[in-house]
């Protein structure tokens, strides 16, 4: 198993709008061999003292796949190109993380 976490970093006020594209991407990825969960969050605000203050232009995806081969797969799928293009006006930066359990 895969675990991907991609961290987006949005122009200031385009979170919605960013979003609205990913209700459209996410069901396609889904429906892709070899994913398991593909979700986009947002920061939930709480009292634990560890956590960082919420970050309202970032959105954060939580992936899990089933083989890197699928995860590779993914970034190559026309619809994931698509999402590239829609986005490209939206997005600051993006980090990706790619880990796998290191305990059962």
């Amino acid at each position: 198993m895969i675990h991907v976490v991609a961290t987006i970093t949005l122009k200031p006020g385009v979170r919605g709008p960013f979003l609205d594209v990913f209700r459209w991407l996410t069901p396609l990825v889904r429906a892709e061999p070899g994913c398991v969960e593909y979700q986009a969050t947002t920061d939930v605000p709480t009292t634990i003292a560890v956590q960082d203050p919420p970050r309202p232009d970032v959105v954060t995806v939580v992936e899990k796949w089933e083989t890197l081969e699928a995860l590779y797969a993914h970034g190559a799928m026309p619809h994931m190109a698509e999402y590239r293009v829609k986005v490209k006006d939206y997005v600051t930066g993006v980090k990706l993380q790619v880990t796998e359990p290191a305990t059962e």
